[in-house]
């Protein structure tokens, strides 16, 4: 009874998806942004409410790009974009949409880690806002169980917003959706998603995120989600980072990224281990939170 409970259920999933579904027929969208994105803080005021801080979203967003930062990552893990309401999402997404168009900083919204028609939802409308790019995670409950399943839902998504770049977040420590990114980018993808740009990389398995960036001659762009792996990644070619502590401390992790870039291992590695000695200290008071 169970195993036939589960071939019904796989059979009535499908139609779900394609009820959403409207493909959109056009050439692939250009990505072209590389360095440095900070997933920004959501600020919150000191009420019982915790509701949310949005006149400081334009201070912050100066901060940032007096320190050279020059894209930013909104509504993330770091950002709890999947604690916050549909709602809540859309009005800080739209005060650093404000924002951005004073520091001109390359603006990605982060749509998954909740139903699918709200992710679809907040697709348009970071799209209607004109963010430069969406990232989504995968579905959060009924997880993909095959790389198809993945595919048709980025399709989805990618169908809500098909004129912004979309990437794929891979976070399996937090998601448990493990598909090798490397196999999933050469064989999954391809060009049956028009907007899809790329991935953010959140693992620790850096051969994997070395793999995924070498997909097709470097097509799709692969940011790394990890603090410490700085100095190695560029190492091996890597030139695209999403790291929380580049809120703190955006002088010291430029200065990794840029000498790693430059070859200077030597210079990488020496604000690589302050990076990461601050890391720990921060982790050892709070909670450590990767984006």
């Amino acid at each position: 009874m169970k195993i036939f409970l589960l071939i019904q259920f796989a059979a009535f999933r499908q139609p779900i998806l394609r009820r959403f579904a409207s493909y959109f027929t056009m050439p692939k969208l250009p990505f072209t942004y590389k360095g440095l994105i900070t997933p920004v803080f959501t600020p919150f005021n000191s009420d019982s409410a915790r509701s949310l801080n949005l006149p400081i979203i334009a201070q912050y967003a100066q901060y940032l790009a007096k320190k050279q930062v020059t894209g930013v990552l909104v509504n993330g893990t770091t950002g709890e974009g999947p604690s916050l309401s549909t709602n809540e999402r859309k009005l800080v997404a739209e005060a650093w949409a404000n924002a951005v168009r004073t520091t001109n900083q390359h603006l990605m919204i982060q749509v998954g880690g909740t139903n699918l028609p709200d992710v679809l939802e907040l697709a348009k409308h970071a799209e209607g806002i004109k963010a430069d790019s969406i990232l989504c995670l995968p579905e959060l409950y009924f997880k993909p169980a095959t790389q198809e399943e993945l595919k048709d839902y980025l399709k989805l998504v990618g169908s809500a917003a098909p004129n912004t770049p979309l990437l794929y977040y891979h976070f399996p420590d937090m998601t448990n959706v493990t598909f090798h990114m490397g196999q999933c980018l050469q064989s999954l993808v391809g060009d049956e998603i028009p907007t899809f740009a790329g991935i953010k990389f959140t693992s620790p398995k850096l051969d994997e995120g070395a793999q995924a960036f070498r997909v097709n001659n470097k097509k799709y762009a692969v940011f790394l989600g990890n603090d410490q792996l700085i100095t190695a990644a560029t190492a091996l070619g890597m030139d695209s980072f999403i790291t929380t502590t580049s809120n703190l401390f955006p002088e010291i992790t430029l200065e990794a990224l840029n000498e790693g870039k430059l070859g200077n291992v030597l210079k990488s590695r020496e604000k690589q281990e302050s990076l990461s000695k601050m890391m720990f200290t921060i982790s050892k008071y709070g909670k450590n939170t990767i984006d």
